[in-house]
């Protein structure tokens, strides 16, 4: 082999050996099937050799809209894009995931949903330099909802590190009860009437999540502002109460002036970022067996 071709061979790898450490996006990967349906997430690699701590991401919407690049309608209410170059600049390896949306779809189809993303995520997260012992769900509104559900199941499956919650859902019933009914969106979930009734309120408490703490939860962070005017921020209060009454670990970051969309929340109160990333940080860190390995 010539001294030009040699240069030019080690040129080549040294080429290929940075691409592979840049930051890269990968769209529409299939993490699963339901009912016919393909399930599909989108995955953010970061720059670095890794192994990173990885988010899974689920977007808000009332169970019914909403969407894993952001929203259908940028800068709604299910808008999550303000956590994209959050986590992103923390070097997390992040999944962002759809489900399966009601009406058309009714409880507990989204929670399976997210089941399967997360066993998915545990099988392949190697491959996208993540490390599958330190994951975090990320989980907006309804989203926020289902990870605080997932929080609360004992399944060793689905075992996770720590889980976020902006302004999540924690407690149907109560919330049915302050509308005075059930909301358009419970309704389509469950496939309810708008009544109160002793068999909806049932089927309310089974999914909501501050009747099911028990102690062993993974930690637990809610970051929710105080004008928030869809899940009033007493429901947060209240769920992280229960957690502190069974043992388990559960704070709260209060974003002062902010409403309950995330975009919106951008423009009146960022204060939270440090304190989240320093939260995560305690439950993730870095794996010891993993010296170069990126942490928030």
């Amino acid at each position: 082999m010539s001294h030009i071709t040699a240069r030019s061979l080690i040129a080549l790898l040294l080429g290929f050996a940075a691409a592979a450490l840049r930051a890269e996006m990968i769209r529409n990967l299939d993490y699963g099937e339901a009912a016919g349906q393909r399930l599909l997430l989108d995955a953010h690699v970061p720059d670095g050799p890794g192994p990173h701590p990885v988010a899974i991401l689920v977007h808000g919407g009332g169970w019914s809209s909403g969407d894993k690049a952001g929203s259908n309608h940028p800068g709604d209410g299910a808008d999550i894009s303000p956590w994209f170059p959050l986590v992103s600049g923390a070097h997390f390896t992040w999944f962002s995931i759809n489900y399966r949306l009601a009406p058309k779809n009714r409880w507990p189809a989204a929670i399976d949903d997210l089941d399967t993303a997360i066993r998915w995520v545990k099988t392949h997260a190697a491959e996208y330099k993540g490390d599958p012992d330190r994951i975090v769900l990320f989980g907006h509104s309804a989203g926020g909802h289902m990870v605080m559900v997932a929080a609360t199941q004992t399944d060793p499956t689905l075992r996770v590190q720590a889980v976020v919650g902006f302004a999540p859902v924690t407690d149907l019933v109560a919330d049915s009860v302050r509308r005075g009914g059930l909301s358009k969106s419970l309704q389509w979930l469950f496939g309810l009437p708008p009544e109160i009734t002793p068999a909806a309120r049932e089927e309310l408490a089974a999914a909501s999540p501050i009747f099911h703490v028990h102690p062993g939860m993974p930690p637990i962070l809610i970051v929710q502002g105080d004008a928030d005017r869809t899940v009033p921020i007493q429901q947060s209060i209240d769920f992280i109460a229960k957690l502190k009454q069974t043992g388990d670990s559960g704070e709260l970051i209060t974003r002062h002036g902010a409403p309950h969309s995330l975009v919106q929340g951008e423009k009146i109160d960022t204060t939270y970022k440090a304190p989240l990333l320093a939260w995560l940080q305690r439950q993730l860190g870095s794996r010891d067996d993993a010296p170069g390995a990126k942490a928030p």
